[in-house]
């Protein structure tokens, strides 16, 4: 009889964690999910505590776990703006505590373990699109350095770990995702265009809206996670994860317009600081290395996602989507 792999997924009742949790537990694992619920909420991984594969513990990563697993998977740190700059210290010590602690425990367990960095770690890029030997334009003392170089420090650690007590690693940077699940107050641009169009509210572009992203689809992405975590040990990553379509934020915001059928009207915003212009990653290493690439078109996946908000805005209460 052969035993199902033990696998551990911080900030699991997140969004992107969420999605990863039902995935494992698909493919026959037996997964703990744990998170501080503080971006991530019950109602996320509500459909599978039926499951007897599947156990749910409140827990901050910034403080030791004493479990055992055979692999990890670190999601944990609050990955939006509005959120990670609300308490801008909490969000560097999620990323580097949070990213000793499960190294410290893979190290301990001998177990394979998985940063979930960020595109962010590239800053308002210079290069375009981004390679993962691009080494990044971060502004380290402004308002996103909590989450930028909190990830970028989580990276160093990871790797450090790797050569001095030769940890098995992998570290994907993700680039912009989205789908259902999404937090509906997080800010970010799919969730805040989504909910606005179907409320009817104006829709909010920062800029004049030229700036450049590429969204992919929260499926697309796990698969990619999947495969490198299964990847052989000499594939460390960094690999970016993303959708190389890029499209401007104006675009996205006309294209939701259409799928809503709202009568929405766009407004103009100032640029936030370091708000980056371009943004797209060049999947190359993905393709080669994990014969991994996006499926989902921004359409379709949109379609699935304005689904989700409009169910979840018919139960919600209108102040739970109030900023």
């Amino acid at each position: 009889m052969m035993l199902r792999k033990r696998i551990l997924v911080t900030g699991g009742a997140g969004f992107l964690g969420s999605h990863l949790c039902e995935r494992l537990l698909r493919e026959g694992a037996d997964v703990l999910c744990v998170d501080n619920f503080f971006t991530g909420t019950k109602d996320n991984v509500a459909h599978l505590l039926d499951s007897p594969n599947f156990e749910l513990m409140r827990h901050d990563v910034t403080f030791p776990l004493y479990i055992e697993v055979d692999e990890i998977y670190n999601l944990a740190c609050p990955a939006s703006p509005i959120h990670y700059q609300h308490d801008p210290v909490q969000t560097t010590k999620t990323s580097v505590h949070g990213a000793i602690n499960m190294l410290g425990l893979a190290k301990r367990l001998k177990a394979k373990v998985f940063q979930a960095s960020t595109s962010e770690v590239y800053g308002d890029p210079e290069v375009h699109p981004q390679p993962e030997s691009y080494r990044g334009s971060v502004n380290p003392i402004g308002p996103r350095a909590c989450y930028d170089e909190g990830k970028r420090c989580a990276e160093t650690l990871f790797f450090d770990y790797h050569r001095q007590h030769n940890l098995r690693i992998r570290v994907a940077r993700i680039f912009n995702t989205y789908g259902p699940r999404m937090h509906p107050n997080d800010g970010r641009v799919v969730s805040n265009f989504v909910v606005q169009a179907l409320r009817g509210e104006p829709i909010t572009i920062f800029g004049e809206g030229r700036q450049t992203r590429a969204f992919c689809y929260v499926d697309d992405l796990i698969e990619g996670f999947i495969r490198l975590m299964a990847a052989p040990d000499e594939l460390t990553g960094p690999v970016n994860l993303g959708n190389p379509g890029e499209f401007t934020i104006r675009q996205l915001a006309e294209m939701v317009i259409e799928q809503t059928g709202s009568k929405s009207k766009l407004v103009f915003h100032p640029l936030p600081a370091d708000d980056p212009q371009q943004r797209r990653p060049d999947i190359t290493l993905a393709q080669q290395k994990l014969g991994w690439q996006p499926t989902v078109p921004l359409k379709e996946g949109l379609t699935k996602t304005i689904a989700y908000f409009d169910g979840l805005l018919a139960r919600l209460p209108n102040h739970v989507f109030q900023r």
